[in-house]
């Protein structure tokens, strides 16, 4: 995935899980290391994994599948008969399991004590196609049922979980604003992808050192503060982004911080982002 499509990813999941706000697991907090998630019950994943196997939503990734991405709402150069067929063709099928995508908290951000340095936001189902694309559904609990609520290209969520689990355990989480993924291990904050080592080094940080980072980077953007209530906007950046940016590079795209930590809503809950969406600035 190129840059730009990194970040705009990056920009959709942020918005998105800001705009649900919704803990997939029980509030109480299970016994674990300092710092760690939540964990989301077994059930909870079967649950949403059984809704993403229904005929009818595979039809649906099918047919993103068949649009390379594109939203309904645009032309394609094929005719619907066309777009059916290559839907057929595409066989999706789901592969790996399905995961909590775990986001930074805000209450962490903050300095809440005993708060997790992340939530679970939404849970995401690996799916296939005959060609090898790939996409990422998915799925929040609203109530007692599960719905579907993004269809994304791609499978960021997933892999990323499996490195985490492979490279030794933890919980992977994701820093949206950045675009960043990191694990947390035995009580450091350790990085997974080239946004991550960035942001915490090749060795990572421990994880009072890394609630002091993302304080001193979002702690007057949080909901309540003066950044929100002014509906400010303008995103954030890393300073080696912003460092490339000034000498003509190609920096990523900002993320707004403030959306990311629950201020602002892309989309209501119930509504499906087809593609990836350009990043907003206010």
């Amino acid at each position: 995935m190129t840059d730009l499509g990194k970040a705009r990813r990056a920009a959709v999941t942020a918005l998105l899980a800001a705009g649900l706000g919704l803990a997939l697991a029980p509030a109480a907090h299970a016994d674990g290391p300092a710092g760690a998630p939540v964990p989301v019950p077994a059930a909870d994943l079967a649950n949403a994994r059984g809704v993403v196997q229904d005929q009818a939503v595979l039809d649906k990734v099918g047919h993103f599948f068949a649009r390379k991405g594109v939203p309904p709402t645009q032309q394609l150069t094929i005719g619907a008969a066309q777009e059916a067929q290559a839907a057929s063709a595409a066989a999706p099928r789901l592969a790996g399991d399905t995961v909590p995508v775990y986001t930074l908290d805000a209450g962490f951000v903050a300095g809440a004590p005993g708060a997790p340095v992340a939530k679970a936001e939404f849970t995401a189902s690996k799916v296939v196609a005959a060609d090898g694309q790939t996409a990422s559904v998915w799925t929040i609990r609203q109530g007692d049922s599960w719905r579907v609520v993004n269809i994304a290209s791609g499978g960021d969520e997933s892999d990323y979980a499996a490195k985490a689990a492979g490279g030794g355990g933890g919980t992977a989480f994701r820093e949206p604003q950045v675009n960043a993924w990191y694990v947390l291990r035995d009580g450091r904050v350790l990085p997974l992808d080239d946004e991550a080592r960035r942001s915490v080094g090749a060795g990572g940080v421990s994880l009072a050192a890394y609630q002091k980072l993302v304080h001193e980077r979002y702690g007057d953007k949080l909901p309540g503060s003066a950044y929100d209530r002014e509906g400010k906007g303008g995103g954030y950046q890393l300073a080696a982004d912003q460092e490339r940016a000034a000498v003509g590079g190609s920096a990523l795209p900002a993320v707004t911080a403030a959306a990311a930590l629950g201020v602002t809503a892309l989309v209501g809950a119930g509504a499906a982002v087809r593609r990836r969406a350009g990043v907003r600035r206010g």
